[in-house]
């Protein structure tokens, strides 16, 4: 009796955590609006947003060394993971982009922030992005199979790793 018991509890324990992890996977971004003031993670201080870095200051920065820590910097996101929130794109001075993922998976942003300029802390870096990698995230950004597809060498790019992220205007 107390084994049958035990092999209930136990089936029933597996299959709660079969539901969450669906429900994990299927989560959206969070709502809102991504209105001035508002932020995600960790509160961007009014010290780090007055000091914040244009993503240009930021490239040159990158050209002496491949990483800074503790860096603010400023601009406008062009793009976030439709899926869950998980990244964001954003744009720098000529016209690229350079890619923001959340520190620790800790926090997502809405879709609202597209558009939106804030300020990022947290530490930036040049690294290789393998096309591996380059296809998952357009895959996320649910890209096309061609393009996709033309996807064919790594790609030496600015990313950063943030804290938190300040929407300013």
């Amino acid at each position: 009796m107390k084994l049958r018991i035990c092999t209930i509890v136990l089936l029933i324990s597996f299959s709660s955590l079969c539901f969450s992890q669906e429900a994990v996977e299927k989560a959206a971004p969070p709502a809102g609006n991504a209105l001035v003031g508002d932020y995600y993670g960790s509160d961007v201080s009014n010290g780090s947003v007055n000091k914040a870095v244009s993503v240009e200051k930021l490239e040159k920065d990158l050209k002496i060394t491949n990483k800074i820590e503790n860096v603010a910097v400023k601009g406008e996101v062009t793009d976030v993971c439709p899926k869950k929130g998980c990244w964001l794109s954003l744009k720098t001075e000529d016209g690229s982009v350079f890619f923001v993922k959340m520190k620790d998976y800790a926090f997502f942003v809405p879709t609202a922030l597209r558009g939106k300029n804030v300020v990022l802390e947290g530490v930036a870096e040049k690294k290789v992005t393998s096309v591996e990698e380059l296809k998952h995230y357009a895959k996320d950004a649910k890209k096309t199979k061609d393009e996709i597809d033309a996807i064919k060498s790594p790609k030496e790019e600015i990313r950063f790793l943030a804290n938190g992220i300040k929407v300013v205007n």
